[in-house]
Formats: structure tokens, C-alpha cells, sequence
């Protein structure tokens, strides 16, 4: 059974604060990218679980961000029951302020895929 949700802060690349309410043995990572005025993109880690994944996630995983100085807030609920979701994106649009342009969401997963190990093949060596 997963455990119950955890709650973490993280600062935008303009100060923006967060409160992120993740599932800690799901979540790794939060990232947040701003397209800026030159049309450039600019990405930066939000929110790290740096915390150990002690049990298998639960077959419903849901996260949910929120920033008052954004006026921004929305919570995912994804019913994953064969653990294949393994990124999801949020793209918000403009509200109040108008120029804040739009924020992209990167959520990740943070489990290691398990890589199936073959023994090794055993040659006969002429003697």
C-alpha cells in the first residue's frame, strides 16, 4: 500500500513560491519552464524528492501545485495500474497577470526501470 502524500515548497526563475503535495514513492522530480521575451526557453528543478522510495507506488498517483503570487493551482489524478506513466506535462495558460506567458509542468517518476540480467554464456575452451 503507498503511503500518504507529502508536501514540498520550490521557487520559480521569478521567485514564485509553490507548495507541491506529491506521493513520495512516485515522484522524483517537478520541473518548471518559462518561455522568456526573446522567445527563448528557460527550465529550472522546482521541487526534488530527496527522500527514499520505500514501497511501490499505489495504482493511483496524484500531485497538486499550487502558487498564490501565480494565481495558480491545479492537482493530476492519473490511474496508472501497470506502473507505465513515467512523465506527465501541465501547460497552464496566461490569467491574472497576463504577462506571465506560459508555465510547463514537467512531473517525473522517480523509479529505476529494472534492467533484466542474462548470465553470462559460458564458451568451452579447447584444452
Amino acid at each position: 500500500m503507498a503511503r500518504h502524500n507529502r508536501e514540498g515548497r520550490g521557487t520559480d526563475q521569478r521567485g514564485a513560491d509553490y507548495v507541491i503535495s506529491y506521493q513520495p514513492d512516485w515522484l522524483q522530480q517537478v520541473k518548471v519552464t518559462r518561455t522568456l521575451e526573446n522567445g527563448r526557453q528557460s527550465t529550472k528543478t522546482l521541487f526534488r524528492n530527496t527522500g527514499n522510495r520505500r514501497l511501490p507506488p499505489g495504482t493511483r498517483v496524484k500531485t497538486r501545485i499550487a502558487s498564490r503570487q501565480e494565481s495558480l493551482e491545479f492537482e493530476i489524478d492519473v490511474n496508472d495500474p501497470h506502473g507505465v506513466v513515467k512523465r506527465i506535462v501541465v501547460e497552464t495558460e496566461p490569467g491574472e497577470p497576463a504577462d506571465r506567458g506560459r508555465i510547463q509542468f514537467t512531473i517525473n517518476e522517480g523509479r529505476r526501470a529494472r534492467v533484466a540480467r542474462r548470465p553470462a554464456s559460458r564458451k568451452a575452451t579447447p584444452s
